[in-house]
């Protein structure tokens, strides 16, 4: 019986732009065309394959590196969700006092400045129902996929 898989680990990845900072930073091997020639360089990523210009290449969690076309990495891949600090901290903290996905977005205690974030239209400091909505969804993504935290302004 066929089943339904996700994949459970996050990876890094960065566009192959093609420069010889790249080629070096993942020490790619060159089949024997010049960089920059009007001839595309056959790079390789030593024990993974060939690397073309628009390809990612990935990082994995034992610090592997492999290329994924543009094409399969979009259908693949979704960049983990930017949120503010606050809100890090405080899935942070619900997760180490075992508190539920649902009271944590829920909850009275939750900082101030992740409700606001959540449902305050900014600039106007209205409640958004839109907004409201999108961003509880997005913290829950978080919550379960992991995240990354918004620079400072």
């Amino acid at each position: 019986m066929i089943k339904t898989y996700r994949k459970t680990t996050t990876i890094k990845a960065e566009w192959f732009d093609g420069s010889r900072e790249m080629v070096e930073k993942y020490k790619m091997m060159d089949a024997g065309t010049m960089i920059g020639t009007q001839h595309s360089p056959e790079l390789y990523l030593e024990g993974a394959g060939k690397v073309v210009i628009g390809d990612w290449i990935a990082t994995g969690v034992n610090g592997e590196h492999w290329p994924i076309a543009d094409e399969n990495f979009k259908k693949t891949y979704a960049e983990l969700p930017v949120i503010p600090k606050a809100v890090a901290d405080w899935i942070e903290e619900c997760k180490q006092k075992h508190i539920s996905i649902g009271d944590m977005l829920c909850s009275e205690r939750r900082p101030e400045q992740m409700r606001d974030w959540m449902a305050l239209t900014p600039g106007t400091y209205q409640f958004d129902y839109a907004r409201y909505q999108k961003y509880q969804e997005l913290v829950a993504r978080a919550w379960l996929d992991g995240y990354q935290v918004e620079e400072d302004k």
